[in-house]
């Protein structure tokens, strides 16, 4: 078979070596898109990040595809009804670095609490006064949790520590951890109306997009703070805007964003391909939020660290394998 892995870093190479065995593989730093799906017509597996185009007119210009083992937990960057209809499969990695994101939460949230990026700069300037920077403390405040899955009780873990009360909403509720591990299911609003810090950690789909919107952000006490480590259409970014303005939300710490691929090539905006294909109104209230100085922007990130990608590496060449194996894994499609 022949087997295109796109946005492979050097290093991971190595990782890869046992694919080799009977297959053609081929190493590629640069993503795959539009402009370059037609080089790659004859692949029968490709394996891609997030920052890959998977829509319907590149996988059309690769009609020899049949397995896609995308190396991330979502998979809204792929054209899922497309393959479904093309008889495509599609593996994830269901669950990986899930302490690193949790950690990179209170990252974030020590961020805030602490004005960790105002100390930093202003003392680099010579200048050590506190004028300005008094924080707060975790230790009592109330955190809400919306999404229960493993990074989820790992951010509830950490919380823990911090002797902060958790509460936490999910589809699915696990009572027997809730009850060993110290925290509370409730309904979404109310976790909304008692949180100090609200935390979101589900997927991306339809019944998720805008899940935090005007309506929930009402719904939240004043001054409180928005995590989203998730996914970007999560919350709607302009109804963001409103409450940071209005101070309902005091501040925020996002390490996505709504149309976060496309923020990079501001050029594009006077294209009109580019006008029809993406909503302009987010895209420009996430170059808004960028410039607030109560926003806290790190460029999803937030999965980064060597064991994580480790982790990823090993369980996309088990997926690859598994699927050459007639035994495939971890599917989406």
């Amino acid at each position: 078979m022949k087997i295109a892995i796109f946005e492979a870093e050097p290093w991971e190479q190595e990782i890869y070596k046992n694919l080799h065995n009977g297959n053609e593989v081929l190493f590629r730093e640069e993503s795959l898109d539009e402009s370059n799906a037609d080089t790659y017509a004859d692949a029968q597996i490709i394996s891609t990040f997030i920052y890959s185009d998977l829509g319907e007119k590149v996988l059309e210009r690769i009609p020899g595809l049949k397995f896609i083992a995308t190396r991330s937990t979502g998979f809204d960057h792929i054209a899922v009804d497309y393959c479904r209809k093309r008889g495509i499969r599609v593996s994830n990695v269901p669950d990986y670095g899930s302490c690193t994101v949790a950690e990179h939460v209170f990252g974030l949230i020590l961020t805030i609490s602490h004005h960790l990026i105002e100390a930093i700069d202003r003392t680099r300037k010579g200048d050590f006064s506190i004028r300005g920077l008094k924080g707060f403390d975790l230790h009592g405040k109330v955190l809400g949790v919306i999404g229960t899955g493993s990074i989820g009780m790992c951010v509830i873990r950490i919380a823990r520590g911090f002797s902060m009360e958790v509460n936490a909403f999910d589809v699915k509720p696990r009572e027997e951890l809730a009850e060993r591990m110290g925290f509370s299911y409730l309904p979404m609003d109310e976790v909304l109306r008692r949180a100090d810090i609200v935390t979101l950690h589900v997927p991306s789909n339809e019944k998720t997009r805008n899940l935090i919107s005007t309506e929930q952000f009402n719904l939240m006490k004043d001054g409180a703070i928005l995590i989203n480590t998730s996914r970007g259409p999560i919350v709607e970014v302009e109804a963001l805007l409103k409450a940071l303005a209005g101070g309902k939300i005091s501040a925020a710490g996002l390490d996505v964003l709504s149309e976060e691929p496309l923020i990079r090539e501001e050029a594009e905006l006077v294209r009109s391909i580019f006008q029809r294909d993406h909503d302009l109104q987010s895209l420009l209230a996430d170059h808004v939020l960028l410039r607030m100085r109560n926003v806290y922007i790190t460029p999803h990130s937030a999965f980064y660290t060597q064991e994580a990608l480790l982790d990823i590496l090993n369980t996309t060449v088990d997926n690859i394998r598994s699927f050459a194996a007639g035994a495939p894994k971890n599917l989406v499609v």
